[in-house]
């Protein structure tokens, strides 16, 4: 009678150890299953040992070349024992499959998938399982990385990501969730990736990692009260994206360096309750774009202590339905701090109160900190450009730059109020200078 307990090692042993395929587990006592030394381990092998292993064991793989694809239908823990375990698909299908709940990958480098979208064709997949561990694995040469299909409180941890040599709108997404609830994704680093993306799946934390070279490093879909906290996305399309979601929660993130021909550090369409607070949003064409957010009558969308940084366009606002909170944001050095795209939209219901606005021109005169007078944001000629994208051409030109110039001097018609802040800041946070 083997124990639960027992610990099963797949490793290269001396030659002198192999007398077939499988040596007597009786030379090393009951605890050890070995594989014969070989240049690679042959197809089955290591599915041989999973399936021969008992409920909640420890599968441990020394250094080698193990050949999948393999499918976990147990609670067990596959670890590597050593870096130089690889586990190499056959080029079809996902490389690892859990089909399980209780179930830990760790340590582990995980290549040559499939190619099929069709069939998420993953590093790791993990169907209907339920506390999976996915921790510290290098996974690349895969379409997807990790996918999480009606998969609830896992976690993937510390994973190295990215997709086959493809171009962007043909590589699979890094982290994928579909119908997964309150997982915990930290600490991992994606690169090189379509996107990582949550579809119907709420309540999740997605907190400390970096996202790198992708196109959304995290897209959300019909997901609602999920946590991004504390993570580092730059050299993006986009940062991060909601659409169609509540009650999420955005906090302490830097979004830097979208800055293709629609890169936008945060978006929304039709995302409702929403906080935004204390992330940095720098060096993007668009820090925000805000389309039909919130979307839910009787919901707000708060943006509170960010710092919006040298982007293209700070603000840019499409079809607006609801009012939207903007308090106590330092918006600086942007070429477009508010925009409006969208003629007879309901800008007037945002609130703006308390931003620090570099362009502010008015005085403090009892030094409280904040100016005499609000911060006004019209659309003059620039409007042109703004409500007819094809004469964003003249952009930033001395053209326009002269036709706004005389619209102040001399309107031709009504300028248009985008954004007004009855208490702008004169200092920043803290009391700094600028």
């Amino acid at each position: 009678m083997v124990s639960s307990n027992r610990i099963f090692r797949l490793s290269r042993l001396p030659r002198l150890l192999s007398g077939g395929l499988w040596s007597s587990a009786a030379l090393f006592g009951l605890s050890l299953f070995v594989i014969a030394p070989s240049a690679s381990y042959a197809a089955g092998e290591l599915q041989k040992a999973i399936d021969d292993a008992s409920e909640f064991a420890t599968v441990k793989l020394g250094p080698g070349l193990y050949e999948g694809n393999i499918v976990i239908r147990k609670p067990l823990t596959l670890v590597a024992t050593q870096p130089s375990a690889v586990i190499k698909g056959d080029g079809k299908g996902s490389v690892v499959t859990v089909e399980s709940s209780y179930v830990t990958i760790e340590g582990l480098e995980i290549i040559n998938s499939g190619g099929e979208h069709q069939t998420i064709d993953s590093g790791i997949a993990v169907k209907n399982g339920f506390n999976v561990k996915i921790k510290n694995n290098k996974i690349h040469e895969c379409l997807f990385g990790v996918n999480l299909e009606k998969s609830n409180n896992c976690v993937v941890e510390d994973n190295q990501i990215s997709s086959k040599n493809l171009s962007l709108g043909l590589r699979g997404d890094g982290i994928r969730l579909w119908y997964s609830h309150s997982n915990l994704i930290i600490k991992n680093h994606t690169f090189q990736v379509r996107d990582n993306v949550f579809w119907y799946s709420s309540g999740n934390t997605v907190e400390k990692n970096i996202g790198r070279n992708s196109r959304y490093s995290l897209h959300f879909m019909y997901a609602d009260r999920n946590k991004v906290l504390d993570n580092d996305f730059q050299d993006n399309s986009v940062g991060i994206f909601l659409m169609f979601s509540q009650g999420s929660t955005l906090k302490n993130n830097l979004l830097a360096n979208a800055t293709g021909p629609f890169g936008i550090g945060i978006g929304m369409k039709e995302a409702s309750d929403i906080l935004v607070e204390d992330n940095n949003i720098l060096y993007n064409a668009r820090g925000f774009y805000i389309d039909a957010s919130p979307y839910v009558p009787g919901t707000v969308n708060t943006f509170k202590d960010n710092r919006i940084e040298f982007n293209s366009v700070a603000f840019h606002l499409h079809g607006t339905l609801y009012g939207s909170i903007f308090e106590d944001n330092v918006i600086k050095g942007n070429i477009d701090d508010v925009v409006n795209d969208t003629p007879e939209s309901k800008i007037a219901l945002n609130r703006w109160n308390r931003n620090y606005w570099d362009n502010y021109q008015g005085f403090d005169r009892d030094k409280d900190g904040i100016g005499d007078i609000p911060f006004e944001q019209r659309m003059f000629a620039d409007r042109l450009w703004q409500h007819k994208p094809p004469v964003k051409i003249f952009y930033a030109s001395p053209v326009l730059e002269l036709l706004n110039m005389l619209w102040k001097i001399m309107p031709f018609s009504e300028p248009e109020l985008v954004a007004k802040d009855n208490e702008p800041r004169v200092l920043l946070p803290g009391g700094q200078t600028p």
